[in-house]
This record gives structure tokens, C-alpha cells and sequence, in this order.
């Protein structure tokens, strides 16, 4: 039975070719005036990007600074960095160039700035709601977190090891600049490690036991039939400009809540699962996921039975077993074999991470504490459960 439901994606999309060369003129549009532009390495200069987005602002009469140096789980302190400096320059617009850890950042800055008086942390730590954010927006490079139309930030305290999560609707950016062409030079295991989000996003939605509706089942499943295509493609021939922009839409739309239309809200308890990980080891977010999902689907499957048969059959596009089950545990395998075909591991081991029984009771406490105690919809996990899900990936 479906659930009522709010869509709400308010974010503006400029899809295609050059794209990024108009990225002043939406900076106005939306009231920017002064801009803090946040990116990752010195890449976006060298390869001549930042001079072509800064020209177009600079077309607008804006004026903006930069900060740079954000890395992938991103850190506290570079979020605390970046209020800083957009004090200091009075920013009242934020520009994320990159990935979701630019974007997550940018949207981090931008409540900071928004409410002074406050830490910024305690909102991943949920210990308060937001009231306010600075307006954000991005030029996308790189096709995995969905963040550039999501309501969603993760931030990394580097001091804690603790990466924590903040979704709220007032962050949603105000425009999104994609242009595949900006893709065409990621290395394999960065394209491929996004295309294993973007699966995840949708499948975190897919696997619920509270509810669906067939339409957007459907969508799910034929955003998660192309992926697996073009990751393959991708695999072999990189500078493949349709299947980049296959995969850099479905990034929006595996995360802008299309999928979750209807249902519970999600399961999500690979990712939470996964942020432990990334918290302790920094390990790239999707080549995480990719490791723990399949003892994570192995562990809840029988308990969403029917929801792992539709999957195996109607994404996996397999032939169904003698039984539901023996068909559940055929889709979990064939999307195993997938994952090694694109180079993603399927264990901890395989990942390069070995942790200690110590640590992985350490993460299970710490995916516990962080979700109140419990997560999922295909099965509800406790520490417990947690914990043996860590020990079968190992």
C-alpha cells in the first residue's frame, strides 16, 4: 500500500555541453552577489575550469573568493575554515566545484553562516534543526552523491572519527550545473565508485518493507538497469559522453527523493553501516557501500523476501529459481559478480580494510548511537545486528 508522500526538488538543473560557461548569469539570478567558491584539488585551475566559471561571474560584476582543499569525506575543520573566511568577505552566495564532498561542505558553510551564534556540528549530531541556510549551487564534476539536488550533507569530525549526516530542505541548491563533459577524466575507480552510490541511493529506497507503489518501483528499477549498463560501459570505454550523462542524471535522480515516492522513507542502514567505515578508515564512500551490501543483503534478504525476488528479476534481469529465496540469493550474487566487474569489492578485506575485533565493535556502536539506536526497513538492525553484518564483511 502506498504512503502519503511531499516531492519537493526545487533545485533548477542546467544539463549538457558548455553548460558550466553560464554559470554567472544563475549566480545572479538567484541574488549572489558575493561568492565563496569551494573546490577540491588545484585540478579545476589547471585543466582550465575555474577560469572559465570565474569569467562568467566576473561577466555579472560578482566578486568571490576561494577555498580550497576539500577532500572526500570532508572535514569539520575545513567547514569551519570556510565559515570563517565567508565572514571575513561577507559571502552571500556559495559555489561548490566538484563532487558531493564539495557540495556537502558548501552546504555545511552555508548553515554555519546562516546562524553564527551556532555550531555548526551539532546539527550532524541532531541535537538541534536548522533555521536557516545561505542559498548554495555547483558545478558538478564528478557523478555519485546526488548532493548537487539532495537535502542531504555528511560531514567527517576528523577529531572524532564520527561521519555524520544532516538532511534538511532548507540546503537544497538553488541551481545545478551538469555538464558530462567535466566527467570525461575521472580515473576508473573514482567513476566507478560513483556509479555504486548512485545504485545504493536508489536501493536504499528500493528495499523496504513499509510500503511501495508500482510507479515508482518502476522508475527505480529502470534508473538502476541503466546504471549497471553504463558503469559497464564506462568500465571499458571512459570517454563515453552518453553514458556519462546517463550516469550523472540518474545521480540527481537516485537522491532527489523520485524514488522514495511512496514508500516508507527508506531503509538506509547501508549507509549508515558504510559511514562507520568511512569515519574510521576514509575509505571512498562508494567502493564502501559496495562492500557492505552484500553481507548487509544477505543478513536482512528473507525478511523482504518479495522485495529481493522483484529485485533479482526485474534488475538483475535473471531467470526466477525453484524458489523465492534460492531467487533472492541469485540476484544478491549476480549483483556481487557486477560489482567485481567494474573493479568494487564486495568485502572489507577486498576494500584494503582489516578491522579488529575491537574496531568493528566500535563501529557498531557508533552506527548505533547515530541513527537512535536502530535502522532499516527490509529488517529493523540493532547494535547486535550491526555488529554481525561488520563481522560477515570482513
Amino acid at each position: 500500500m502506498a504512503n502519503n508522500f511531499n516531492f519537493y526538488s526545487p533545485t533548477e538543473v542546467i544539463f549538457g555541453k558548455d553548460t558550466h560557461r553560464e554559470t554567472g548569469k544563475y549566480i545572479r539570478k538567484y541574488g549572489g552577489s558575493r561568492i565563496l567558491i569551494l573546490y577540491g584539488s588545484e585540478r579545476v585551475f589547471t585543466t582550465g575550469l575555474m577560469g572559465e566559471i570565474t569569467e562568467s561571474i566576473k561577466k555579472e560584476g560578482l566578486t568571490f573568493s576561494f577555498l580550497g582543499g576539500i577532500v572526500p569525506n570532508p572535514h569539520l575543520s575545513k567547514v569551519y575554515e570556510g565559515i570563517g573566511l565567508g565572514r571575513e568577505m561577507q559571502a552571500d552566495f556559495l559555489l561548490a566545484v566538484g563532487g558531493g564532498s564539495v557540495i556537502d561542505t558548501a552546504k555545511a558553510v552555508a548553515y554555519g553562516l546562516a546562524e553564527p551564534e551556532e555550531d555548526v556540528w551539532t546539527l550532524f549530531e541532531h541535537t538541534r534543526t536548522a533555521k536557516k541556510c545561505l542559498p548554495t549551487a555547483s558545478v558538478l564534476t564528478i557523478a555519485a552523491a546526488g548532493s548537487e539536488t539532495s537535502m542531504s550533507a555528511v560531514i567527517t569530525n576528523e577529531k572524532t572519527k564520527e561521519k555524520r549526516a544532516y538532511d534538511d530542505d532548507l540546503s537544497r541548491p538553488r541551481f545545478a550545473v551538469m555538464n558530462p563533459e567535466l566527467t570525461l577524466s575521472l580515473s576508473d575507480y573514482q567513476t566507478e565508485s560513483g556509479c555504486t552510490d548512485i545504485l545504493m541511493h536508489t536501493m536504499e529506497r528500493y528495499f523496504t518493507n513499509g510500503g511501495n507503489m508500482e510507479i515508482t518501483d518502476s522508475i527505480a528499477e529502470g534508473l538502476m538497469r541503466t546504471v549497471i549498463a553504463n558503469a559497464v560501459i564506462l568500465h571499458g570505454n571512459p570517454q563515453n559522453y552518453d553514458a556519462r550523462a546517463e550516469i550523472m542524471w540518474a545521480g540527481s535522480l537516485a537522491h532527489n527523493n523520485l524514488t522514495g515516492c511512496g514508500n516508507d522513507g527508506g531503509d538506509f542502514a547501508t549507509h549508515m553501516l558504510e559511514h562507520e567505515i568511512g569515519g574510521m578508515f576514509d575509505v571512498t564512500h562508494g567502493a564502501g557501500l559496495a562492500a557492505i551490501w552484500p553481507s548487509y543483503a544477505r543478513y536482512v534478504y528473507r525478511d523482504a523476501l518479495p522485495r529481493f525476488v522483484k529485485f533479482a528479476v526485474n534488475v538483475m534481469q535473471i531467470e526466477r529459481e525453484h524458489t523465492d529465496e534460492e531467487t533472492a540469493l541469485k540476484g544478491i550474487e549476480t549483483m556481487e559478480k557486477f560489482y567485481h566487474d567494474i573493479n568494487m569489492p564486495t568485502n572489507m578485506r577486498e576494500l584494503g580494510v582489516q578491522p579488529t575485533d575491537e574496531q568493528i565493535h566500535e563501529m557498531a556502536v557508533g552506527a548505533a548511537r547515530a541513527c537512535g539506536g536502530s535502522k532499516g526497513s527490509a529488517r529493523v538492525l540493532y547494535q547486535d545486528d550491526m555488529e554481525k553484518i561488520y563481522y560477515m564483511a570482513r
